[in-house]
């Protein structure tokens, strides 16, 4: 062999071993040399992984998902990590509800005029299935209100019991923050009140400052309201009123100069309907690993250090992107690569030390957090370890930022442990660390917290590029990155080590704050539980042991299926009932207790 055949072959050999290696990084293949010690090189090398476009959001159930699920047990995997799951797997799987579609079987006729769907109505996300006809009525803007100061009733006078109700979008002041009658607005509100007289369906129609049709979209923790609900087309809702003298505009315009309900029947129009709505499911999956202890004293104790691994996906309308009209990857370096490369870093750091823990730690990635903590809700609900045993759980989310040299701890206030052991163990760290007390907050640790577990939060701040598709790796700071890992190393460590477990205290709320809050007057005292499946609304935890539903004995697991007569499907209608009660008053609660129905009395 010459000495260019010989050097031919070199460059070529070169060249292969290069494009290999680039493709096994690509496919998440991590160095059999790789130090036991928390690395920029490798925190960066999980971040890029994990946020590259190949991987499109990482979006729950997606192939891309399982494509960062397969790499970070992979990685695992190769650090000694041993599954934590059911029947020795690392993958703890759920189903979750992520959109809803037409069925086969929806119609619509006028009298005997057919409408096409999508073009002249479309069935709304909490419409019931079904089959149903009768007359109509028009009732104005569909309000039932009696309230101190406020008075407004569409239904004076009118019997819309086994008929079609049909309302007006809004109210005469549209959505603005401040009337008194936004709380009242709503489409799933006025389908409570029209449902509530006795109405077999609601067709709600548009204002004339409003596009068509509503596109069919799913929002989470609606359910099926027991009636149909469709939203009628501007042009078929004009024919539909024009024989009686009326129009939208003409509609809009007398009520709201005149501040009055316009009501009226539709005689000789019969509403013929079909809904056929499915939902859409999603199989997601947590991951659970466990390095566990040699010490039979502590071993089947637990700390637990967690993240999430998710994203949301292209972005888009309702997807959560603060780009909602961008369509295209949201990498999330940030969030939550961050987070996830910390857990594999802090993992095989732990690994390396196992001889020395007392007490096992397991390390969770959670799927579905940005859609409501679906997967930290789901472990907690369905542990793979016994939950009184947990000692603490620690939280790793957006820690890929850290700006002035500071970083964040929340839930500091969940043990009394908590503040003196991160002031020992950062003393001599070249960052500031800031110390929050309550142990609710928008990430997967506040599932443990409503369990009762000691919790640490570690965040490095929110930024302009949360939930879009500039969230790159190229914005990471990896030195800060590595600091908040070396500390909460350090805690996982000490907590594994120390002989006395964190002592839980409550540090705050249970729950983060309902949506139109402003309008309750009451509360109820409970933590309901935003993932249930179950009909009605269940309750996760009591929040004020002297609270109302304390005192009338609603526990944990109850689940509430009406108030003062009123039945309660989702959380949706258990705000909407909550929002018409007042001090003072006592009602009647209907619960199921594991299977048996029962009656309680509750007082405000």
């Amino acid at each position: 062999m010459n000495e260019n055949t010989r050097s031919l072959y070199v460059f070529i050999l070169i060249a292969v071993m290069g494009l290999t290696m680039m493709r096994l990084k690509n496919t998440g293949f991590h160095r059999s040399g790789s130090s036991p010690e928390i690395t920029e090189n490798e925190i960066m090398d999980h971040i890029r992984f994990l946020s590259h476009d190949d991987r499109a959001g990482r979006y729950p159930g997606t192939r891309e998902s399982k494509d960062a699920i397969s790499y970070i047990i992979r990685n695992l995997r190769s650090y000694g990590v041993k599954p934590g799951g059911k029947n020795g797997s690392f993958v703890q799987p759920f189903n979750i509800t992520d959109g809803i579609e037409l069925g086969e079987n929806n119609s619509m006729v006028i009298n005997n005029d057919p409408l096409i769907i999508n073009r002249d109505y479309i069935p709304l996300w909490f419409s019931g299935n079904g089959s149903v006809a009768g007359s109509a009525v028009f009732t104005g803007y569909g309000f039932q209100i009696a309230e101190d100061e406020l008075k407004w009733d569409d239904y004076t006078n009118l019997d819309v019991t086994g008929k079609w109700v049909i309302v007006m979008r809004h109210g005469p002041e549209r959505d603005t923050q401040h009337s008194a009658l936004t709380p009242h607005t709503g489409l799933h509100k006025k389908m409570l009140v029209a449902r509530d007289k006795g109405a077999i369906g609601i067709i709600f129609v548009s204002q004339v400052e409003d596009p068509d049709l509503y596109p069919l979209k799913y929002i989470q923790g609606y359910k099926n309201a027991g009636i149909p609900a469709i939203h009628l087309s501007n042009d078929r809702a004009n024919q539909l009123f024009k024989p009686f003298g009326w129009s939208r505009q003409l509609i809009q315009e007398t009520m709201n100069s005149s501040r009055e309900p316009v009501t009226f029947e539709l005689p000789n129009v019969t509403l013929s309907v079909s809904v056929d709505l499915n939902p859409v499911q999603v199989r997601a999956a947590n991951i659970v690993g466990l390095i566990q202890s040699i010490n039979r004293q502590y071993r089947d104790e637990y700390v637990v250090v967690g993240a999430h691994f998710d994203h949301i996906g292209m972005g888009g309308p309702g997807s959560g992107s603060r780009k909602p009209d961008t369509t295209g990857v949201h990498g999330g370096a940030d969030d939550n690569a961050s987070g996830t490369a910390g857990l594999l870093e802090v993992a095989q750091k732990l690994m390396a030390q196992r001889s020395r823990l007392k007490r096992s730690v397991l390390i969770l990635g959670f799927d579905a957090e940005e859609k409501g903590l679906m997967g930290a809700k789901y472990f907690v609900d369905h542990p793979t370890v016994d939950l009184k045993n947990i000692v603490a759980m620690l939280n790793m989310d957006m820690i890929g930022r850290m700006e002035g040299s500071i970083a964040n701890a929340g839930g500091v206030g969940t043990s009394p442990l908590f503040e003196s052991m991160l002031d020992s163990l950062t003393q001599d760290q070249e960052f500031s660390l800031t110390m929050t007390k309550p142990g609710f907050g928008p990430s997967d640790h506040a599932a443990f917290y409503a369990k009762d577990i000691p919790v640490l939060f570690f965040f490095s701040g929110f930024h302009t590029q949360y939930h879009t598709p500039d969230d790159s790796w190229k914005l990471i700071n990896l030195k800060g990155q590595k600091d908040i890992l070396d500390l909460v190393h350090d805690v996982t460590f000490h907590l594994s080590r120390v002989s006395a477990r964190p002592v839980f205290t409550e540090a705050g709320p249970k729950q983060g704050q309902m949506r139109r809050n402003a309008k309750f007057k009451v509360t109820f005292g409970i933590v309901p539980s935003y993932g249930s499946t179950k009909e009605g609304l269940e309750v996760d935890g009591i929040s004020r042991p002297d609270g109302p539903a304390a005192k009338a004995g609603i526990q944990k697991g109850d689940v509430i299926k009406s108030m003062d007569g009123k039945p309660i499907k989702d959380i949706y209608e258990y705000m909407d009932r909550l929002g018409e009660l007042k001090p003072g008053m006592t009602i009647p609660v209907l619960i199921d207790r594991d299977g048996t129905e029962m009656d309680v009395s509750v007082s405000f």
